[in-house]
């Protein structure tokens, strides 16, 4: 009965438009805030963050509350239909990624000896961040791209069958953790490029301590994971980073400049490029209302 229900809400939530989830993400989160107080405070949270950390403005408080709630279902949307459809296109998201491969050719051309490092920020989706990434393999005609990530795998359901060409390097397990940074080498020499989140708060890895690095986010003093710039800095790489949006219903991307991680200023820039996000999109940002942001580090 329990797996009859999931079928039927799997093939409800397929049918609906993007602009539908939104309004649906509204809805539900003010509903159930009513009844939860956890998922009430949590939206409070994340809205009075954004009001102190970037000025926030009050016609982007439910956007901001009900930003969680929407991610997840962008996320069972996303995966779902592409389990149901594995050739299920959604042209806004393939856009964003060919734009995406076409600044990497322009990249390889100018600077065909040095490897790029895609550097999808936390926004709007996972799920989305992915879909974008496999359109960009695509588009440059890889047989697979390596992941860097630190999500769990497996949240929905079996990811491989709906990403087969993806291969996940994960940060957050015990196994193969010691090797993951000879493995992005490795992935880096084989395809020239990978794929790693360079924006991640070092909060997030506190079971697993980082190095981070001395950086200004916002205009206070904070840390960022310093794994992309050992790495990067190492093998003369690139990392172009950028972030979706979502609004009415439409995804979108900003797309930054690339950054050289062998020069000295490059951690700094990439935090600046943080900062944009943070101001440009702060109720989309997956870990807002998190209250240590960039200032906690667990080891330096």
């Amino acid at each position: 009965m329990r797996y009859r229900k999931y079928q039927l809400y799997g093939a409800w939530l397929r049918s609906l438009s993007l602009p539908s989830i939104a309004r649906l993400a509204t809805v539900s989160w003010c509903v159930r805030s009513v009844f939860d107080s956890r998922l009430r405070w949590n939206g409070i949270v994340r809205y009075e963050m954004g009001c102190h950390e970037v000025s926030l403005k009050r016609s982007d408080a439910l956007s901001a509350m009900t930003g969680g709630v929407l991610e997840k279902l962008l996320d069972r949307r996303l995966y779902l239909g592409r389990k149901a459809r594995p050739d299920e296109t959604w042209p806004d998201l393939r856009k964003v990624a060919l734009m995406l491969a076409h600044r990497i050719e322009q990249l390889r051309s100018l600077y065909p000896k040095r490897p790029i490092i895609l550097s999808p920020f936390h926004y709007v989706s996972q799920y989305a961040c992915a879909y974008v990434v496999e359109e960009v393999r695509k588009a440059l005609r890889l047989d697979s791209l390596s992941v860097v990530t630190g999500v769990p795998s497996d949240r929905y359901g079996v990811d491989a069958t709906v990403m087969p060409h993806l291969v996940p390097l994960h940060t957050g397990e015990e196994v193969g953790r010691n090797s993951l940074g000879l493995n992005v080498v490795r992935a880096l020499r084989r395809d020239g490029i990978v794929v790693l989140f360079a924006d991640v708060p070092p909060y997030t890895m506190r079971k697993y301590p980082m190095e981070t690095v001395d950086v200004s986010i916002l205009g206070r003093p904070s840390r960022i994971h310093r794994g992309v710039f050992s790495i990067g800095s190492h093998m003369d790489a690139l990392v172009l980073p950028f972030y979706l949006k979502f609004a009415h219903g439409r995804f979108d991307a900003h797309v930054f400049d690339a950054i050289s991680l062998a020069s000295s200023d490059a951690p700094q820039q990439v935090a600046d490029c943080i900062s944009s996000a943070l101001i440009g999109n702060y109720p989309h940002w997956l870990m807002a209302g998190y209250a240590p942001m960039y200032a906690f580090a667990c080891a330096k």
